[in-house]
């Protein structure tokens, strides 16, 4: 995970200064990016179950404490992501991990794809105008270097198989 080759200085001053503006208001973004995910692919919404209580709606899901908890969770990772913006190699082991976590409620790794449609219409819906196909491009470069980190815990086996 090189991130000094991989963006730009420019790059990575676009995506700092646009995540800014995001970053105030984690959850209420957060809430924008699950809204699209969850209109892009409704099937993942069986994968978001808390205390074995399956959701009926998205509106319900999006609503629920344990969700919302999530979404924060979520959040953070992507603040961290722009936090080590110079270094996303210190991340690396974090995200494999993240990926194993993932793949063992039974995500896909092709759902990524369209977790990534919802991030950049989120940045999208917040930043307006300042959303330039520059911005787009870095933050595509940087999620792309995330789910590459977090796909090696679905390419990496458990110890003894």
């Amino acid at each position: 995970m090189e991130s000094g080759t991989l963006l730009s200085g420019r790059q990575r001053a676009l995506i700092r200064e646009s995540w800014q503006r995001v970053s105030g208001s984690p959850v209420q973004h957060g809430l924008v990016l699950f809204s699209r995910l969850f209109d892009l692919d409704p099937d993942l919404l069986p994968l978001f179950q808390y205390n074995c209580k399956q959701f009926a709606s998205p509106q319900e899901c999006l609503s629920s404490p344990e969700f919302l908890d999530h979404i924060r969770k979520v959040m953070l990772v992507i603040d961290a992501a722009v936090s080590h913006l110079e270094n996303l190699s210190c991340l690396e082991e974090y995200l494999c991990n993240l990926g194993k976590k993932h793949q063992a409620v039974g995500v896909k790794v092709e759902s990524f794809s369209t977790v990534g449609e919802s991030l950049l219409y989120m940045l999208e819906k917040c930043l307006g105008t300042a959303f330039s196909p520059d911005v787009r491009e870095a933050w595509s470069k940087l999620y792309g270097a995330v789910v590459k980190a977090m796909r090696r815990g679905w390419e990496t086996l458990p110890e003894g198989d």
